[in-house]
């Protein structure tokens, strides 16, 4: 193979369309742009956002001043659930340390919430900073203890 042996492979280039070049073309006449209109106009991609004389949707919104919507206060919680438990053997301590130490919380930083999510089998003592009231019945049940630290 030398090089004037290369060409693209069929069907891969195709020639330009020539609009507005008599009837017979195909595309004469308007070009393809139909009657009248700002959509027919030169220069016609009205730039993104353009509502044509309204005021745009991303400026009838309220500006997003300080925190904007979001409470200042809230605070955002490490989740856990009861089925991630089942790596503790009966008898351990879950703390958020341990929790940390089994790569089970996202951010060690932030504190953790445990909740109700499966079924636990072994009785493991649970020191977390929230807990849902159907995670500590079911805790509480298969003879676990559950106290809540402060945040």
């Amino acid at each position: 193979m030398k090089l004037h042996d290369l060409q693209p492979n069929q069907g891969s280039k195709k020639n330009r369309k020539r609009v507005g070049r008599g009837l017979g073309a195909g595309q004469g006449k308007t070009a393809g742009r139909g009657t009248k209109g700002q959509g027919a106009r030169a220069g016609k991609p009205v730039r993104l956002y353009h509502q044509g004389g309204n005021l745009p949707f991303y400026r009838r919104l309220p500006f997003k001043r300080g925190e904007g919507f979001t409470p200042m206060n809230s605070v955002e919680y490490n989740e856990i659930n009861l089925d991630q438990l089942a790596i503790f053997q009966a008898g351990a301590e879950v703390t958020p340390e341990t929790l940390a130490e089994a790569r089970l919380l996202r951010d060690p930083k932030l504190p953790v919430v445990l909740l109700g999510r499966g079924e636990l089998t072994t009785a493991v003592t649970v020191r977390v900073h929230r807990i849902s009231k159907s995670a500590q019945a079911k805790i509480e049940a298969a003879g676990g203890s559950v106290e809540v630290l402060k945040l």
